[in-house]
């Protein structure tokens, strides 16, 4: 992995910061833990070097913004052929989600504690199988939307580091966000894909939980690269 230059101009973030304090025994453990399985965001990536027990091809999947690392949680212990890439800025999430690789000794997960737009640039081109995106900081106001990182900036990013047959996967509750989102997929060539039935292996993250007992649908749109 090689060290690489940062930008002089920073990217616009698309999150809230929502720090909080962990006691300073979890916060022992989680520094030990994160010298194990994080990943730096400033170096560029080999997976055959970050996944060194996968045999290749590796089938490497970015999931942005995990959270409480639900949904990530349940995916790698489903599939551990899958190689995963957590992103997530919160420390709690990033917390447990490296409490479970230790506990369950997982080589095919690890996790960047970094704004994925920073990573982005150390991602190679046409390298992974997967983008997966659920339930993104919506930004609901006019004037907060150009934050959105399913946004007309970024989302060439992700299709560039998809590979052929490669699949981006966002879902949201926010109806003018799936639009958006439909919109900017629509105008990309090389996707084909839109709006979907719920899959049945997505699990459900607590964000969907809390939309769904304020009265918003789930709305999952998959996007295949095609060329």
């Amino acid at each position: 992995m090689i060290p690489m230059e940062t930008s002089v101009h920073p990217p616009i973030r698309s999150f809230r910061l929502r720090r909080r304090r962990l006691s300073p025994e979890r916060m022992e453990l989680y520094r030990e833990r994160s010298v194990r399985w994080s990943l730096p965001a400033d170096v560029l990536l080999d997976w055959s070097t970050v996944f060194p027990t996968i045999a290749a091809p590796i089938d490497v999947v970015l999931d942005i913004g995990f959270g409480g690392g639900e949904a990530l949680v349940a995916l790698a212990a489903q599939r551990p052929t899958e190689a995963i890439v957590g992103v997530e800025v919160h420390t709690t999430g990033v917390a447990r989600v490296l409490e479970t690789i230790d506990l369950a000794g997982w080589q095919h997960v690890r996790v960047v504690e970094d704004d994925v737009l920073v990573l982005l640039p150390r991602v190679p081109a046409k390298s992974l199988a997967g983008v997966r995106l659920f339930f993104p900081d919506p930004w609901p106001k006019n004037k907060q939307r150009h934050r959105r990182i399913a946004r007309a900036d970024v989302v060439p990013q992700f299709v560039d580091r998809l590979r052929v047959g490669g699949t981006l996967h966002i879902a949201t509750d926010i109806a003018d966000y799936a639009e958006q989102v439909a919109q900017l997929c629509a105008d990309d060539s090389r996707l084909r894909g839109g709006v979907v039935a719920r899959p049945e292996w997505r699990p459900v993250t607590k964000f969907e939980t809390r939309g769904l007992a304020e009265g918003r649908q789930p709305i999952d749109l998959i996007y295949e690269r095609v060329s």
